[in-house]
């Protein structure tokens, strides 16, 4: 059996005399979904973080198809594969949406890969090429969004973390949104889905991981939650 695209062991991890996680141990295998629930505060963030090399765990260790990555630097991280889109929306505001995506291609591919970049981009996100020539900070929230996905997935990571997609987008703009990622799923790249508003992100994962208080409370596939157990779902 080949190495899991990500293992967590044991890992501990915080922020200066907060701890937040406990003996997190989790593990993806390769182009599968794992959906990292719990309420608010449960850790769930801080295992992205930790996941993408952006907060150094106290204790235990993180490795990328079988490669310990502990301590190692986020960029690390990033060229062996694993790809973070973080909550919220991160794009240059007074950039148009091409500028955004080019910047972004040109660093990744060089000059000569932007144009498939692009083509790739709009072709996961047809919204974005009907907005190419706009500034990105007159988007709309979910067009942001997307904006920020392109510039991830255009990459084909060999590991996807999703942090909390949902958050502050309109319910049609989450499911295309989910539909993308069911196709970048389908072509190879895993995923661990951040998520408070958990539908979504139950119906594409292969297994759930739930969070309280920085431990993990359940580890198991999607149809072994039983609807009525609130304590391993999110709350709002």
């Amino acid at each position: 059996m080949s190495a899991p695209v990500l293992e967590l062991a044991g890992v501990d991890a915080g922020y200066g005399q907060f701890r937040a996680l406990f003996g997190v141990s989790l593990a993806i295998g390769t182009g599968s979904a794992t959906a990292l629930i719990g309420p608010n505060g449960s850790g769930k963030t801080t295992v992205a973080r930790v996941a993408s090399g952006l907060l150094e765990p106290t204790a235990g260790t993180v490795s990328v198809n079988g490669v310990d990555m502990t301590g190692r630097p986020a960029h690390d991280f990033a060229r062996a594969g694993v790809a973070h889109a973080p909550e919220g929306r991160s794009v240059f505001a007074t950039l148009s949406v091409e500028e955004n995506l080019t910047l972004s291609f040109r660093a990744r591919f060089g000059r000569t890969g932007v144009r498939s970049g692009l083509d790739r981009a709009y072709e996961l996100f047809p919204k974005l090429s009907d907005r190419r020539t706009q500034n990105a900070g007159s988007l709309s929230g979910g067009e942001q969004r997307m904006l920020t996905l392109a510039r991830v997935l255009v990459v084909e990571p060999k590991l996807m973390i999703a942090d909390e997609l949902s958050l502050g987008l309109a319910p049609i703009i989450t499911t295309e949104v989910y539909l993308v990622l069911e196709r970048i799923l389908a072509s190879g790249t895993s995923l661990l889905i951040v998520e408070q508003h958990i539908d979504h992100a139950l119906a594409l994962a292969h297994e759930v991981v739930s969070l309280e208080r920085g431990q993990i409370i359940f580890a198991g596939p999607p149809d072994a939650i039983d609807a009525s157990a609130s304590f391993f779902l999110a709350q709002p």
